[in-house]
């Protein structure tokens, strides 16, 4: 008799938390008024951002996101819309990291960055009853509002270097990973808002600072969980910021990607809105009280 797949038996706990915590997401939403929605996983581009990679499949790409058809049904006119879907990006492996994993990732009409913290306090709280989250010996108060951070308070607060120092150097990402993150958290959720305006990506700047984007990050002790902006709905602007992302994408060496001219045709008919991508596989991770993001999925690439 063949023995059984012991590291896949094992899993069966948190497989089963797996769906279970898929279903009240998803009744969350419904109860929110979101309609769940699919969109295609194969495209014929994605928005190019320089340090996200894609993966090629036959003419096309995998998604890295389901944002740019998403927004797309928003400009079309649904207003509140989530989906839960597996994504691609090349070259991310860790203990956080996998190459195909689960995003959540919602969107609404007539929000802004704000509302999104609002709906991710709201959504943790139903997922945690208790209030709280324990996670590696860390106990997670969620019952009061959670910090709000600005990346320049963040940068003077536990970083080795301002903000300007780091943007001018270019050691921005290398600071935030190494010095910032691990401090963010702790003891409860924070946000880390109000990125300067040349990490805005596809967020809107905002209209009381224009060097600041309203974007912000979700941090839960020390684990990036999601990226949430304002969009952007000027077509020209968002055009711009393409084609510097793919230049320096060139100068790097990396693969060249199609411009997404249909999202851009469309972008001038999305009303206000505000978007978030959660990793589904990290709040797993946080849920089950999981050291890897591997403990949380049934097959790793390393088991295929």
């Amino acid at each position: 008799m063949i023995e059984p797949n012991w590291v896949l038996a094992r899993k069966r706990r948190n497989l089963e938390q797996r769906a279970r915590i898929t279903q009240l997401i998803r009744a969350f939403f419904v109860d929110s008024g979101y309609l769940e929605v699919e969109t295609p996983l194969l495209l014929p581009g994605n928005a190019p951002e320089v340090h996200i990679d894609a993966v090629p499949a036959g003419r096309g790409f995998l998604q890295t996101s389901p944002e740019l058809c998403m927004k797309r049904l928003l400009a079309a006119g649904y207003p509140n819309i989530f989906q839960i879907s597996h994504c691609w990006r090349q070259g991310e492996r860790g203990s956080r990291h996998l190459p195909e994993f689960t995003m959540l990732e919602w969107y609404r009409a007539e929000g802004d960055y704000r509302d999104l913290m609002v709906e991710c306090e709201q959504l943790l709280r139903r997922l945690c009853p208790t209030g709280e989250m324990n996670w590696q010996g860390q106990t997670i108060r969620l019952d009061s509002s959670w910090p709000r951070l600005t990346v320049a308070e963040a940068f003077a607060r536990y970083a080795s270097a301002s903000l300007e120092d780091v943007l001018r150097e270019k050691r921005f990402d290398e600071l935030l990973a190494l010095e910032v993150e691990p401090q963010l958290g702790q003891r409860q959720p924070v946000f880390l808002t109000d990125y300067p305006a040349s990490l805005a990506a596809l967020a809107r700047l905002s209209p009381e600072n224009p060097q600041v984007a309203e974007r912000f990050e979700l941090y839960i002790a020390g684990v990036e969980l999601a990226n949430a902006f304002s969009e952007l709905t000027d077509p020209e602007e968002q055009a711009e910021r393409f084609t510097a992302d793919e230049s320096l994408r060139r100068q790097l060496g990396k693969p060249p990607y199609p411009r997404p001219e249909k999202f851009l045709a469309e972008l001038r008919n999305l009303p206000v809105a505000a978007g978030i991508a959660l990793g589904f596989d990290r709040l797993l991770m946080l849920l089950c009280d999981a050291a890897s993001i591997d403990a949380v999925v049934a097959f790793t690439p390393e088991d295929l």
